[in-house]
């Protein structure tokens, strides 16, 4: 493939340069794979995308190196940014005082992903340093494939919220703890004290930023409406200022974001439509986020001992997710039922967890690099089978409106209209 593009590269010269022509025809290809799955199999668009990124990560496409740098670490923050601050603007916090046992499924399922985690890569002779990295990475499930999922799937209902929420609330966790790690790494080990310092300056700088990004919309919000188009464009614009403002001060873009939204949501408790406000632009840039994150962890070494690793890794985080929330699960309102299925739903991993891989090999590329040979597998492994567990958890706890009925071939000719 590499020998293609070099003669494609001299054979035309766009005044955009050549990587704008081939990502352009790739998320050409990942909308409409995105659609034919969607139509043909009822699953989620989003494993149609992952699925032409990860073919085109395979074959060798050169448009997203890892490890990323420059536009493309730039892009993959703000499609998580994006995408957090809309998960943290669906979280009230009256909701957690009204049913503490939330804070309690969501403490103990982080934890147990990341003891249960830690433990087995530790027995299977991973170094101490790179088992307890890939476990704080284990522990953040994916709020942008679930709620891709919910969106194709139209469901709504308590097991579809909790599991967003609980999503949220790991990958906020993850954020701070990744963050603090990551800029350890080069100092080597460290005691109580010196762990704790790192964590609260991530942590408190982001809620600064995201103090920040709350309070300029929350006052934009006093003048402008929320469904304007022109509303969409602040917003976007703000979270990309102060995605690039946050990783500068030596906070984390994604969790000022998360933050910001959380803050927020506070501040104006009006159920808004984050996605609907920020339009296709916003869809856009989901979309570009998966397929640069199936792309990335396609390039990673797919050996059979590294396979071993991943499968562990993965059993053993869908157990503990699982066993995590159905611990909680009395006296929290929901059944051992619900409570199943919404163990089942935070199964996805993606754009954060590889934002945190991208993080430690930033900040040490020995230890990186380990953490990158199982993580970036277990990423793109989860991305696409954690989207049809949650597709299917969704299903099985009655919450989706759209019926799973895939069109058969020869049975509709006509074009079918997207929800």
């Amino acid at each position: 493939m590499n020998e293609l593009m070099a003669i494609w590269a001299e054979w035309i010269k766009p005044s955009a340069g050549l990587p704008t022509v081939q990502w352009s025809i790739l998320l050409a290809l990942a909308a409409a794979a995105g659609h034919l799955v969607n139509r043909y199999t009822g699953l989620p668009k989003v494993i149609g995308y992952s699925a032409v990124g990860a073919f085109a990560g395979l074959a060798g496409f050169t448009g997203a190196a890892w490890p990323l740098q420059g536009t493309g670490l730039f892009l993959l923050e703000l499609g998580v940014a994006v995408v957090l601050f809309e998960a943290g603007g669906r979280i009230s916090l009256r909701w957690f005082r009204h049913n503490p046992m939330l804070l309690v499924q969501s403490v103990a399922e982080s934890a147990l992903t990341f003891f249960g985690v830690r433990w087995l890569l530790s027995l299977l002779g991973m170094p101490s340093v790179v088992a307890e990295s890939l476990a704080l990475v284990a522990m953040a499930a994916s709020p942008a494939v679930l709620s891709r999922v919910a969106i194709d799937t139209r469901a709504a209902g308590p097991v579809t919220e909790r599991a967003l929420a609980l999503s949220t609330l790991s990958s906020l966790y993850a954020l701070t703890l990744c963050s603090a790690r990551a800029g350890m790494l080069p100092r080597g080990e460290a005691g109580l004290s010196d762990t704790l310092m790192p964590v609260l300056v991530v942590l408190g700088l982001s809620v600064v930023v995201g103090a920040v990004l709350a309070l300029v919309l929350r006052a934009a919000l006093r003048v402008m409406s929320p469904t304007s188009e022109n509303t969409a464009i602040l917003l976007l614009a703000v979270i990309a200022a102060c995605a690039a403002l946050a990783a500068n001060f030596g906070g984390s873009a994604p969790l000022a974001a998360l933050l910001g939204g959380m803050l927020l949501k506070q501040l104006n408790p009006r159920p808004w439509s984050w996605p609907r406000q920020m339009g296709t632009a916003s869809s856009m840039l989901t979309m570009l986020m998966f397929v640069l994150v199936s792309v990335v962890a396609a390039q990673a070494d797919w050996s059979r001992p590294v396979a071993g690793l991943v499968i562990g890794l993965v059993v053993v985080r869908m157990i503990a997710k699982v066993a995590g929330v159905s611990l909680g699960n009395a006296g929290s309102g929901a059944s051992w039922k619900q409570g199943l299925w919404v163990g089942c739903a935070m199964s996805p991993m993606s754009s954060v967890a590889l934002l945190l891989v991208s993080q430690y090999v930033a900040a040490s590329g020995p230890i990186g690099g380990q953490v990158a040979m199982v993580a970036l597998p277990a990423i793109l492994l989860m991305e696409m089978l954690g989207a049809v567990l949650a597709t299917v958890a969704l299903y099985r706890a009655g919450e989706c409106s759209k019926p799973w009925s895939p069109v058969v071939r020869g049975a509709s000719t006509g074009p079918v209209h997207e929800s």
